[in-house]
């Protein structure tokens, strides 16, 4: 877990060291920043991310259950955190709320580039502004440290699935565990209409194929 240690202009360098040293002996990964500086990083890694989720989510409001049965992993993904406690973020939000209206400036600016680009669809170079877009998402995306606060790495997706019954997806890791590949990552979703559910596992490029063939052996239903 990040600590941020922010010194303020009466602070004793004792004081900053004894903070400093209480978070690593936590575990915690330590940076110092001013205040400003914090409070300008958390608006956009914290508090525009929460937002952005319960926006989105307060569209789905009033929506008819049978569109909402076609959702998948990008809905759940992308609205997680709308179920945070509204309390919690009137407090924080406001009280950060320079800061993040700086950046929600911006948000409306690329809105209204998509909207005028998605009003006219078919204009000169309107396909090309969607790539860009979306392409600029793809480079902010990949810019997002790793795992442990490493540097960012591409991993191998594939997805086992499972019977809806209790024990499934734990037997499935214990014998991932066996074969001797570590999951970097792991989400869960259950196939429409089916007792069945998908355990989408990321792992190492050079550790797919060999995990594939190795669970296949042992009875499981890998898709690739």
């Amino acid at each position: 877990m990040p600590w941020v240690v922010c010194p303020g202009p009466e602070s004793s360098a004792a004081a900053v060291q004894t903070a400093r040293s209480l978070a690593t002996d936590l575990g915690a990964v330590v940076s110092q920043f001013t205040a400003d500086e914090h409070d300008e990083a958390v608006a956009l890694v914290s508090h525009l991310p929460q937002i952005m989720s319960s926006l989105l989510a307060s569209r789905l409001q009033g929506t008819p259950l049978h569109a909402l049965s076609l959702a998948g992993n990008g809905l759940r993904d992308t609205t997680r955190i709308a179920a945070s406690d509204p309390t919690l973020w009137v407090q924080i939000l406001g009280g950060n709320a320079g800061k993040v209206v700086e950046i929600l400036y911006g948000v409306r600016e690329d809105l209204n580039r998509l909207i005028g680009t998605l009003e006219e669809p078919l204009a000169p170079g309107a396909r090309l502004d969607l790539a860009q877009l979306i392409s600029e998402g793809n480079a902010g995306q990949a810019r997002i440290p790793g795992k442990h606060g490493g540097p960012p790495q591409a991993y191998s997706w594939l997805t086992v699935l499972v019977d809806d019954r209790p024990g499934q997806i734990a037997q499935l890791l214990t014998e991932i565990g066996e074969i001797g590949v570590n999951v970097e990552d792991l989400r869960l979703d259950h196939s429409s209409g089916q007792n069945v559910g998908m355990v989408e596992l990321s792992v190492l490029p050079n550790k797919h194929d060999h995990l594939i063939e190795a669970l296949n052996d042992r009875g499981w239903r890998v898709l690739q």
